[in-house]
């Protein structure tokens, strides 16, 4: 089975939505493309919480993945220490996402 770049950021978002939630954190909304055609990334803050716009096409799966974690860190707010913790076990949580027997 082949993994499209839509699929990944499906998968993606949920496995994010997984292990920031046993983390503690607030788990944005993931959407795709951004709204503006000249980022990669875009966050929106709304009163029931975030929307993480991540572009999707033409993109590494790595790249796709990195901004959707640098989202979750935006909208929890974090910095620092606490924000390389978080992106190293939010990272973790996406390590076999690609793999087809893995989801």
């Amino acid at each position: 089975m082949v993994v499209t770049p839509a699929l990944h950021f499906a998968r993606s978002a949920r496995r994010l939505g997984l292990a920031a939630r046993a983390a503690g954190l607030i788990v944005p909304a993931f959407r795709s493309p951004p709204r503006r055609a000249d980022v990669r990334r875009s966050i929106r803050s709304l009163p029931g919480g975030a929307v993480v716009a991540v572009q999707v096409a033409g993109r590494a799966f790595d790249e796709i993945e990195a901004d959707m974690v640098d989202g979750v860190l935006a909208a929890n707010h974090l910095t620092g220490e606490a924000a390389d913790r978080i992106r190293h076990t939010l990272l973790a949580a996406l390590a076999d996402v690609a793999d087809p027997a893995a989801a």
